[in-house]
């Protein structure tokens, strides 16, 4: 007889369950033990024999372990689609990566996956343009997208940003896109920056025969996130961007069920502080793939190269959660089982740390599904703004097209190197 109510090595996950997969590490328990911990307090379970516990309830909602690692302390658990609300992303949270977290049995545990069932994903609008929404709005089908943060992050007044904006698009950038902190400030406010800058895409698209796009940082309380998103569409903006941790799910939420026709770009501002330790927290890929489910187009994954923490195998484990119709449990990447039902795919965003000497090695690792973002490197170029422009569009049309590059990117490989 099993003498774990929870754990079940014969156990095999069905179509309709979430699995989570985690590592944990104990403190001062067997494993085993620490996994029963867990599967109860994300569940139906407390830390005694409770009155109020039924065998009807017990049989038809407790989770099963169905698979221990004990030298990686890796563990998966498979849960019933019936203990989750359809819908309600923040419930979904509270009960796989809640209290478990805070457990004396625990002396870590990091969330490193999730697969939801086809009840989960169906309920959840999924991105509305994803990879080929975004490339007709752009119309750019063969090559990455390449764009730049105007710099520095806060300072510069309206006419200031719009004038680094419009210097930027006429160089040769696709996008251009607020920082995680620039909302609406003393010196620079939202709306002003709105009207302005988007005269100026206005401008630089007369100018260059190109689309060119303008991400405006709508993130704020709710409401107020709700009005700012409305105001970019009614200026003719067709991009918002949202910081998702920092806002909330349920803020995401809401800006994609109000489905303004917007291109959602999602940054991950404060996702170092819940997934950067190996032992603590929730991974990146288990935020990317929520942040797919809700419906973000676009989201920030690392760059492999740059100045922003994550390996190459995380970054692109990353890629494949938010761009692959289906990932076998048993694939190599070890990513869990996941059937996205129809749902679009989210076109990744490299950025951090980037400049010129970068572009091949980010699409020889990434593709040309992409978005590469620059800041710095970008503005810092020797010859300033504009010929920071033409020096990515340069180095992006040399790996793609196999063009020559420029006297700007020259001087950018220069400067920074390859």
């Amino acid at each position: 007889m099993n003498k774990y109510e929870y754990i079940d090595l014969k156990y095999r996950p069905k179509p309709s369950d979430l699995v989570a997969k985690y590592r944990i590490v104990p403190n001062g328990v067997s494993i085993e033990k620490a996994c029963e911990h867990i599967a109860a307090e994300s569940s139906i379970g407390t830390w005694t024999e409770i009155c109020t516990m039924s065998s009807r309830i017990m049989n038809k909602l407790k989770p099963h372990v169905y698979d221990i690692d004990k030298r990686r302390g890796v563990v998966k658990i498979a849960y019933t689609s019936e203990l989750f609300e359809e819908g309600n992303i923040p419930q979904i949270l509270s009960s796989i990566a809640g209290n478990i977290f805070g457990m004396n049995a625990i002396t870590s545990l990091k969330l490193l996956d999730v697969s939801f069932p086809k009840k989960i994903i169906t309920a959840s609008p999924g991105p509305a343009f994803g990879i080929k929404g975004v490339r007709k709005v752009t119309g750019i089908s063969k090559r990455p997208l390449v764009g730049t943060i105007i710099k520095p992050k806060v300072g510069l007044d309206s006419l200031g940003h719009t004038n680094v904006a419009y210097s930027a698009w006429v160089g040769g950038l696709d996008i251009v896109k607020d920082d995680e902190n620039l909302t609406s400030l003393p010196f620079n406010k939202f709306n002003e920056r709105i009207r302005l800058t988007l005269r100026a895409r206005d401008k630089a698209e007369i100018k260059t025969g190109e689309k060119k796009i303008y991400m405006p940082n709508v993130t704020a309380e709710t409401n107020e996130m709700l009005r700012r998103a409305r105001f970019v569409k009614a200026h003719g903006g067709k991009y918002v961007m949202i910081d998702i941790l920092t806002a909330g799910f349920s803020a995401l939420q809401t800006l994609r069920i109000a489905d303004l026709g917007l291109v959602i770009h999602a940054h991950r501002a404060m996702h170092g502080a819940i997934t950067r330790s190996p032992e603590h927290g929730i991974s990146m890929l288990t935020i990317a793939k929520i942040s797919r489910l809700i419906g973000v187009d676009q989201l920030h994954i690392g760059a492999i190269i740059g100045k922003m923490h994550g390996s190459g195998k995380e970054v692109l484990s990353i890629q494949e959660g938010i761009t692959a119709k289906t990932v076998n449990e048993d694939d190599k990447r070890d990513v869990l089982y996941q059937n996205w039902y129809g749902r679009n795919p989210v076109l990744p965003v490299a950025s951090g740390g980037l400049h010129p000497g970068h572009v091949l090695g980010v699409m020889k690792y990434m593709g040309p599904d992409i978005v590469m973002q620059f800041g710095g490197g970008c503005h810092g170029h020797p010859k300033g703004t504009e010929a920071g422009g033409r020096a990515i569009r340069q180095a992006v049309e040399a790996v793609a097209f196999r063009r020559p590059g420029g006297e700007e990117l020259r001087e950018a490989l220069s400067y920074w190197g390859k």
